[in-house]
């Protein structure tokens, strides 16, 4: 696989990370990329599933970043839409330009309004939380003043902020906390909050707060740019979307990877890494048939799980405290349920114009304390074209957080799907026979977690950046639980040490910077 007289970029993973890194590497003409992907698909946790015609996003992936070397990465690969999206045109909104003809327009991303609610007590209130009359009215006169007199209590005295309950607590005060952020995020770690590092809300949710919350009412003036770069990640108002899902865009950054002379192999599972001399000097792959591959390489760029991969290193002396951190690195995977329906039993009570009715939200996340679902996503909200019977079908995703191995992961595709319908039948979002079909996605290592060995996640760090051609991107790559653009950007950084000189730390810098923040 080598090319003669260049240099070889081996790169575990052919997700956002990897794929950024190898094309961004041939952009630089530093090396000749040669992926190794596990499965059987590009993407990784970003890809699109296809459903029969409907088509699954794992997770949720919102085009939105304050980076503008990513902005403009993401719409150099898929042009921005210049026309309404189809559901805009079926509301029968005017088009700002021609219609593009769907057969010659596929690759597009599509501008996109961003609508996310919690749902509590059987009431639909803001994601994130604002504080208008009608929410004060739907929470109830106690409850708001409770909420008012606890956030005055946390102003006045700061906890130390230990745990991500304190870390809440500090921002929002004990009752909004306890209402809106400690069921949810039970259901998303299976820890109470007060068991989770801080870390989890410094890198994810730092710069939302009630004064946030405020101030972003008070200087809203419906801006139109979708770089939106004064406005917190978590209360943007807009973002962009590939016109068939994010894997769209996956599969065509990998197209052009090959096209420029990259080699893709797919169902290539990295079971040694080794290393001599203080270098990788090659890989040893588990191949879909059983069989084993080494290849040769000049640079290793990992986004596999810190914990496979120091437990894949030989060649060198693996010190106890490295092997006992990376062993003890905690993960939460994760179950998608997509369901095929009718309609829905909730309407659009909102201001805004929707389709027949419909609601608006592209993510409805579930705090009821009495189902395990964690949120449901709207595919149709997305990007229209995600649904083959758009006007008269409703494609939704379920999304349960669980660990691998437990009584949720275990449950067969059709016992999960029943639970999917019998819960969004008890909470009232939808008639039971009104579900026309069902389909159960799951995914491992989904979530990097923040409890365990994480704490002395450093000593891993240090050791691996001591091998002089590894480089670790990504999300499970650094076990952090970056955003997309924030995975990308650690490609860009560990592309950049090599092609233009550099320390590792500008690769683990990435997502620690003020900037970087969101739900």
């Amino acid at each position: 696989m080598a090319h003669k007289g260049k240099k070889t970029a081996v790169i575990i993973g052919a997700g956002p990370a990897g794929l950024a890194a190898a094309h961004e590497m041939q952009e630089q003409g530093v090396a000749v990329p040669l992926l190794l992907e596990e499965s059987d698909s590009v993407g990784g946790i970003s890809k699109t599933v296809d459903c029969g015609g409907n088509r699954m996003d794992i997770g949720g992936h919102r085009f939105f970043s304050k980076s503008e070397r990513v902005m403009q990465w993401w719409c150099k690969v898929m042009p921005l839409q210049a026309a309404p999206a189809k559901d805009e045109l079926l509301l029968g909104a005017s088009p700002v330009d021609a219609v593009p003809d769907p057969q010659k327009s596929d690759c597009v991303m599509l501008r996109r309004r961003r609508v996310s609610r919690i749902f509590f007590r059987r009431k639909f209130f803001p994601y994130p939380l604002t504080l208008s009359l009608s929410v004060l009215a739907d929470m109830g006169f106690l409850r708001a003043v409770k909420a008012a007199l606890g956030y005055l209590a946390a102003r006045v005295k700061r906890r130390a902020e230990l745990s991500l309950e304190d870390f809440y607590i500090n921002r929002f005060g004990a009752p909004l906390y306890s209402m809106f952020f400690e069921d949810y995020t039970r259901k998303v770690w299976g820890k109470h909050p007060s068991q989770l590092g801080a870390d989890w809300g410094s890198q994810r949710v730092k710069g939302l707060s009630v004064w946030a919350l405020l101030k972003d009412a008070m200087l809203k003036r419906g801006k139109s740019d979708i770089a939106q770069k004064s406005v917190e990640t978590s209360l943007i108002g807009e973002f962009l979307y590939p016109k068939y899902g994010p894997g769209q865009l996956w599969e065509i950054v990998a197209g052009k990877v090959v096209e420029q002379g990259g080699t893709l192999l797919k169902e290539h599972r990295v079971e040694r890494v080794n290393v001599e001399s203080g270098r990788v000097v090659s890989v040893e792959c588990r191949l879909g048939d059983g069989s084993l591959r080494t290849v040769e390489c000049d640079y290793l760029f990992s986004s596999m799980p810190l914990k496979e991969l120091v437990a894949a290193i030989r060649g060198i002396d693996i010190p106890e405290p490295v092997a006992r951190v990376a062993a003890g690195l905690p993960y939460r995977d994760f179950i998608t349920v997509g369901l095929l329906v009718d309609n829905l039993k909730i309407k659009n009570r909102t201001a805004l114009r929707t389709y027949a009715g419909r609601v608006p939200d592209t993510w409805i996340y579930v705090q009821e304390r009495d189902v395990k679902v964690g949120r449901i996503q709207v595919f149709n909200n997305w990007s229209p074209y995600m649904v083959a019977d758009y006007e008269n079908s409703i494609f939704l995703g379920l999304e349960y957080f669980c660990n691998e191995g437990d009584e949720l992961w275990q449950m067969s595709d059709k016992d999960m799907t029943a639970l999917a319908v019998e819960e969004l039948s008890r909470i009232g979002v939808v008639e039971a026979s009104a579900v026309r079909s069902g389909n159960v996605v799951r995914m491992k290592k989904a979530y990097p977690a923040y409890w365990g060995s994480y704490n002395d996640l450093a000593v891993v760090r240090d050791f691996l950046d001591g091998i002089e051609n590894l480089y670790c991107i990504g999300r499970n790559g650094q076990h952090r639980y970056n955003n997309m653009d924030h995975s990308m950007l650690t490609a860009f950084a560990a592309v950049d040490c090599i092609g233009k000189g550099g320390s590792k730390a500008a690769v683990w810098n990435v997502n620690t910077e003020a900037d970087y923040h969101e739900e």
